[in-house]
C-alpha cells in the first residue's frame, strides 16, 4: 500500500534520558524544564532558575535514580512503549504506520515528523499518553507538533486524540490491573497522580482558585480540562466501579518541585497513614498508563522505604496499563474514530 493512502500514527510521552549517565540526564532535563509549557515563568527568571539551579543540582541525583531503574535493555519506559507500537501496528492493520516520539530527547519527536513529511501520509494522528489534559503534557505536544508541521508545504489531515480519562474502557480496564488485589487485605488505597504548580491549574480557569474548587467532591463545570478535576474524577469512577467506600481511599499527588503545587502531597500521605497505624497500602497511579521512574522507583522503591521508616510494612504499587490487550484494543479505537 502506498504511503499516500495510509495513515501516520504517532504515540507520544514526556520522554527519558538516553542512558542513566549525568551528561544525557542533564540533556534531558535541560529539554524538559526550558519548556515554557513546563515552567511558565517569566523568561529570564526561569533561564535563570532551571539552568543555574535545578538542572546542575538535580541531574547527578535524577542520575543515581535512573542507574537504579535501568535494566540491560534500557529504558523501561521506552521499552514497554515499544511493545506498545509493535501490537498497536498489529492492531491497527497495513492501512496505518505506527511510530513512538518521545516529547522530549529520543525517539526525537521533530526527527519522526521529519520523516512523515518526506513520506506523504494520507492523514497523521498524534496520540498523546496521557489520559488527563495537562498544559505541560498533552498541551505541549499539540504546540510541538503544531510548530512543525505548520512549515510543511503539503499539510495532511492531522487529528490529535484528546484525554481519554473518562472513557468507560479505561477505568474498566485500570479498575482491572487494581482489581488483581486482594482489597481487604489493605489498610488503604492512594490513587497517586502527577503533581502541577497550582499556578498551571488556576490558568486552566482563571478567577477560580483551585484550592478552594469543589472538585474533590464532584466534577464542576469548568473542570473540563482542569487537570485536577479531572484527576479527582477518574478517582471517584475508579472508587464506584471497585464498591469502595470514601474513608478507604485517598487522591493525593506526587512528584512536586516545591509546596506550591497539588495537593494533598503523596508522599506526606504515605507518612500519615503510616502514622496512623497502616501496615500495608496500595497505590494505583492512573495518570500513568506506561510505567516509569514515577511509578516504579518513586512509587516503588522511595515510598517503600518511606513507609518502613515510619512504621509501615508493604506499599504494593499497582502496574499500570503498559501493553495489556485491552489497553491496545482501547487505543486502536481511538485512533480509528
Amino acid at each position: 500500500m502506498m504511503n499516500s493512502e495510509k495513515t501516520a500514527v504517532i504515540l507520544v510521552n514526556v520522554g527519558t534520558p538516553d542512558s542513566p549517565s549525568v551528561s544525557h540526564v542533564r540533556s534531558y532535563l535541560f529539554q524538559f524544564l526550558n519548556d515554557r509549557r513546563v515552567i511558565d515563568l517569566p523568561l529570564v527568571p526561569q533561564k535563570l532558575l532551571v539552568n543555574g539551579i535545578i538542572v546542575p543540582f538535580r541531574a547527578p541525583k535524577s542520575a543515581k535514580l535512573y542507574s537504579e531503574l535501568w535494566t540491560p535493555e534500557g529504558s523501561p519506559l521506552i521499552i514497554l512503549s515499544e511493545a506498545l507500537k509493535s501490537k498497536l501496528q498489529i492492531n491497527l492493520g497495513e492501512e496505518y504506520d505506527v511510530f513512538l516520539a518521545m516529547r522530549y530527547a529520543n525517539p526525537n519527536l521533530k526527527d519522526l515528523l521529519g520523516i512523515i513529511e518526506k513520506k506523504g501520509y494520507r492523514k497523521l494522528v498524534i496520540f498523546p499518553l496521557f489520559p488527563h489534559y495537562a498544559s505541560s503534557t498533552t498541551g505541549t505536544v499539540y504546540q510541538r507538533v503544531m510548530e512543525i508541521v505548520k512549515k510543511w508545504y503539503v499539510i495532511p489531515e492531522v487529528r490529535f486524540v484528546g484525554q481519554f480519562y473518562d472513557d468507560p474502557r479505561f477505568i474498566e480496564l485500570f479498575r482491572d490491573r487494581i482489581a488483581q488485589y486482594d482489597l481487604n487485605t489493605f489498610d488503604h488505597i492512594i490513587f497517586s497522580y502527577h503533581g502541577l504548580p497550582n499556578s498551571q491549574v488556576n490558568k486552566t480557569h482563571p478567577g477560580i482558585d483551585a484550592k478552594h474548587c469543589i472538585c474533590a467532591e464532584s466534577l464542576p463545570d469548568h473542570g473540563r480540562f482542569c487537570y485536577k478535576a479531572t484527576c479527582y474524577e477518574t478517582t471517584r469512577k475508579l472508587a464506584s466501579s471497585l464498591n469502595l467506600e470514601p474513608h478507604r481511599y485517598t487522591t493525593s499527588f506526587q512528584s512536586r518541585l516545591d509546596n506550591n503545587w497539588l495537593e494533598p502531597f503523596s508522599d506526606e500521605t504515605i507518612i500519615d497513614k503510616a502514622k496512623q497505624g497502616a501496615k500495608k497500602i496500595l497505590v494505583a497511579a492512573p495518570a500513568f498508563v506506561t510505567d516509569c521512574l514515577e511509578t516504579i522507583h518513586e512509587i516503588g522503591v522511595e515510598y517503600q522505604e518511606l513507609f518502613e521508616k515510619h512504621g509501615g510494612e508493604k506499599i504494593q504499587l499497582v502496574e499500570s496499563l503498559n501493553n495489556q490487550p485491552g489497553w491496545i484494543d482501547l487505543v486502536a479505537s481511538l485512533i480509528r474514530v
